[in-house]
């Protein structure tokens, strides 16, 4: 069913027909239609986690001050600008309201048509707003947030009841420096203001966000550059300079390195690092300076911890005798490590795609994610096939209900894991 086509040619037959399919699916009835894939998907997520269709339930807002001091601290601020350029003078022509998330799905900024803003307010649809899918049900906020990619959810196709008459169009924005997803823009309105226009509208002005937020990251890189070259030109050995998040702005006898994995409370001092090894750390204005020690760190065995108990961010910990270091994992990356993980003897890429999609000749994605994983594990993670190297250790914390693990994966290896654990 297109049903943006059938609410352009009649809007109050499209609301009807989606009302009478969403109470018979809730109803566990076989309807005349199907619901579009990406609402029954959502919807099957509801019915698992326990969202209550006929009540609309509402955490406590954030606090002034927690909105402020995340407003202060996110990545979205950047893009602000560009955001209401692209999508709030006709937003509020248009009779809609423009609300940005962080990923957390917290309303942290929310402008528009004042009487909208006011009718969102009875949906408790306001800044500080918890709208994660999981806590107020399909919607276009949570719910882009899961599936990584825009959707648009018209009337009855929100999963509680009362958001019925409420039309959203969201689209994730994620960092392009390493694909985690920062936020949701949303732009929302009643019913009878929805055009089919506005998925695609609301997309473009996302992805021009995200182009925004690189050529931020080129800018601040080529700042820390020209502040870097000096340094290093005084130098002898294998050094680099980095930025807080440890994207090389300038190596120096040794090839150029791409990004090196920090860890998150990075000080000053002699520390390991995954992809160097054992380094005097620096600071500098923006960044730090990387300068490889010539002894090699002491021997010991690595341990890889693989935390998946939460449904978002997991995470991989390696800790060796030198040192530790974390990093949050995006879903594709959560996907791979566990499979590796089941499967210690190692797995090539056309196993991982079958895995992964249900399609063993998708080689080459899967052959470009591992490749971003082994940027930084390093040596730990081997190919052909590809495995954990067998002199470390790994441990796979999943959660307390095993129909929870990966919630978000439509993986079928994965899938099949979690209707073996609710058998």
């Amino acid at each position: 069913m297109n049903v943006a086509r059938l609410f352009a040619v009649d809007a109050a037959q499209a609301a009807r027909v989606l009302s009478e399919l969403r109470e018979a699916t809730l109803a566990g009835q076989r309807a005349r239609i199907a619901p579009r894939p990406v609402i029954e998907q959502s919807w099957g997520r509801m019915l698992r986690s326990g969202v209550d269709p006929d009540h609309d339930f509402r955490s406590r807002p954030l606090s002034l001050d927690e909105v402020r001091h995340r407003r202060e601290e996110s990545p979205l601020r950047h893009i602000l600008p560009v955001l209401r350029e692209g999508l709030l003078s006709v937003a509020d022509v248009a009779q809609h309201i423009m609300v940005v998330a962080d990923a957390e799905g917290r309303v942290l900024w929310r402008e528009g048509s004042p009487p909208v803003l006011r009718k969102a307010d009875s949906l408790g649809f306001m800044v500080g707003a918890d709208w994660r899918e999981d806590v107020v049900g399909t919607n276009g906020v949570g719910t882009p947030a899961v599936v990584r990619r825009p959707v648009q959810v018209f009337a009855a196709e929100h999963f509680v009841r009362s958001h019925a008459s409420w039309t959203c169009t969201g689209a994730p924005i994620t960092d392009p420096r390493d694909g985690r997803l920062i936020g949701v823009v949303d732009v929302s309105g009643p019913l009878e203001t929805m055009h089919p226009a506005t998925l695609a509208w609301v997309d473009s002005v996302a992805k021009l966000a995200e182009a925004h937020l690189r050529e931020l990251h080129l800018a601040s890189l080529e700042r820390l550059r020209t502040m870097a070259a000096p340094v290093l030109a005084r130098l002898e050995g294998r050094a680099l300079v980095v930025d807080r998040d440890g994207w090389a702005a300038a190596v120096t006898g040794m090839p150029y390195v791409r990004r090196v994995t920090l860890p998150k409370s990075l000080t000053p001092g002699y520390r390991w690092l995954p992809s160097l090894g054992s380094c005097a750390v620096e600071p500098l204005a923006g960044g730090w300076l990387l300068r490889a020690a010539e002894e090699e760190p002491p021997a010991g065995t690595t341990r890889i911890v693989l935390d998946l108990r939460r449904p978002v961010r997991s995470s991989v910990t390696v800790a060796a005798t030198a040192g530790s270091w974390s990093r949050e994992l995006s879903p594709r990356h959560a996907e791979l490590l566990y499979l590796l993980a089941e499967h210690r003897s190692g797995r090539g890429a056309a196993g991982l795609a079958e895995d992964l999609f249900g399609d063993p000749s998708r080689t080459v994605t899967v052959r470009a994610e591992m490749s971003r994983i082994r940027r930084y594990l390093g040596d730990l993670l081997q190919h052909r096939p590809y495995r954990f190297c067998e002199d470390v250790e790994v441990e796979v914390l999943l959660p307390g209900d095993p129909c929870d693990l990966l919630p978000q994966s439509t993986a079928p290896a994965v899938a099949r894991r979690r209707a073996a654990a609710a058998d």
